[in-house]
């Protein structure tokens, strides 16, 4: 041990340096920098015309429908607390759940069908958050100008000029999230009701708080988070791509065409100093709505609205080129290959949504307003009279799924001589639910058997509709031999 310790050397501690790693500040803006407010330019062009009339169309028929009327009440009213939908002439109940799906259904497989041929035309288009979206911008430019104009005012300090500005910018967009709730809860409250209520502080709890929360919803979704709904939150623009094949119409830029991009004189043949046609004047950057370069290929971002080919298309009109340098066009044609516009994959959309109307046209034309639930009595099955018939005692719910009040007839089948307790006729109004005790008494002689199938019968008879008849089986029970 001694000879051990004598041989270890000393340990002597060396000082070492500490290591900076020096990240580039571009990595670390990119991880770590809240996201970029996004000035989007104003375009004018034909897709923007047709962008605004289909979104005027829309949000008008939005704003009407809930005060449409028929037949005294309010025409499409989606009343969850009544467990009822009022279609116009239509009334569809928890039981009709089938209708609703093969309508989810349809408009899934639309989607689809529409998203295969024209890409995301529905995001460009029609989806709510990019209607609104340019609504807001709209204010936007209305009280602080331009992209560059709102910019700069963004960077000034706070003035009374910035105040007002602000103010009343964030006042109409305010009063319109109220209107766009309003009209939403409307849908599924009694709209003529619901306005004055609001207003007077006597609606009740749950519009009152629907109201603020849509409210609020709208304010910051089209006002403050704008694109990274559809960036980080929409679901649609994850699994599109899966619809998408090389013949889908999408927003692209031509590169063969623009490349090499960079600037130059009108009077400049592009040619000539070995550029394409494309000034990389930026243009498609500043007006598109989520902020992307449309020159860098197709992107997940990229909603289809079309501004950018609007833009481009007055910079080559400018500059004396053909225009189409963006525009919607598939990667078969870029790549000059032949375009396939109906192809299986179309034809297959097409084929389910044909099938899928049918089933739901079916359901529809085979749907009777009318239901009827049998409960027997609990406390016997069977008892026997006075007169020594066998009596069963049954409980009738007829429920009225029509928009108008009726009268049925109610009658047994299956029994000889049945005698009746009850009443035999029963007036339903509108959408409601009648309830009805009788009572059914037969010989004994006339039974063969201890249980006898039975049906019983409910058929309209005011207003005379031969076609609204319903049965529903039950059972007769004798005594117990």
């Amino acid at each position: 041990m001694e000879e051990n310790k004598s041989a270890a050397k000393p340990v002597k501690t060396i000082p070492v340096k500490e290591i900076k790693v020096h990240r580039p500040r571009h990595v670390e803006a990119e991880q770590y920098s809240p996201r970029d407010q996004i000035y989007v330019r104003k375009v004018s062009g034909y897709f923007q015309r047709l962008r605004q009339k289909m979104n005027f169309f829309f949000l008008a028929l939005f704003a009407a429908l809930p005060w449409l009327q028929y037949n005294g009440q309010q025409a499409l009213l989606l009343d969850i607390g009544e467990q009822r939908f009022n279609i116009w002439g239509l009334t569809l109940w928890p039981q009709d759940l089938t209708l609703l799906a093969w309508i989810f259904i349809i408009g899934a497989y639309l989607l689809f069908f529409v998203t295969t041929f024209l890409g995301r035309v529905w995001c460009g288009y029609m989806c709510p958050q990019t209607v609104w979206t340019f609504i807001f911008i709209w204010f936007e430019e209305r009280f602080e100008g331009t992209a560059n104009q709102r910019k700069k005012l963004d960077q000034q300090p706070m003035s009374v000029d910035k105040f007002w500005r602000k103010a009343a910018k964030h006042s109409c967009w305010i009063l319109f999230a109220l209107f766009t709730a309003i009209t939403f809860v409307g849908y599924f409250t009694p709209i003529r009701q619901l306005v004055p209520d609001f207003f007077t502080t006597n609606a009740g709890i749950m519009a009152t708080a629907s109201i603020i929360f849509f409210a609020f919803a709208t304010y910051g979704n089209a006002g403050w988070m704008r694109e990274v709904m559809c960036l980080h939150m929409c679901p649609y623009a994850r699994f599109q791509s899966a619809m998408f094949d090389k013949d889908t119409l999408t927003v692209a830029y031509d590169s063969g065409r623009g490349e090499t991009r960079g600037p130059r004189s009108r009077k400049v043949n592009p040619a000539d100093v070995g550029l394409g046609d494309c000034i990389d004047c930026n243009l498609c950057v500043q007006v598109c709505p989520t902020g992307i370069d449309i020159r860098n290929g197709l992107q997940y971002e990229c909603i289809n609205c079309g501004a950018c080919a609007d833009a481009c298309d007055g910079v080559m009109d400018k500059m004396g080129y053909q225009k189409g340098l963006i525009r919607y066009t598939t990667e078969h044609e870029l790549t000059g290959k032949k375009v396939h516009i109906l192809r299986p994959k179309l034809y297959m959309y097409a084929l389910i949504l044909l099938v899928m109307t049918g089933f739901f046209v079916a359901d529809l034309a085979t749907r009777v307003p009318l239901q009827l639930d049998i409960i027997r009595d609990r406390n016997a099955l069977s008892r026997e009279t006075n007169e020594g018939l066998i009596e069963n005692v049954y409980t009738l719910k007829v429920l009225n799924k029509s928009q108008i009040d009726s009268v049925y007839k109610i009658s047994v089948e299956g029994l000889e001589n049945p005698q009746w307790q009850g009443k035999k006729r029963v007036k339903v109004k509108a959408a409601q639910l009648e309830t009805i005790t009788i009572s059914v008494a037969v010989d004994p002689v006339e039974l063969n058997e201890y249980m006898t199938d039975i049906s019983f019968v409910v058929q309209q008879v005011e207003p005379r509709d031969n076609n609204v008849i319903i049965k529903h089986s039950s059972k007769f029970f004798n005594r117990r031999p």
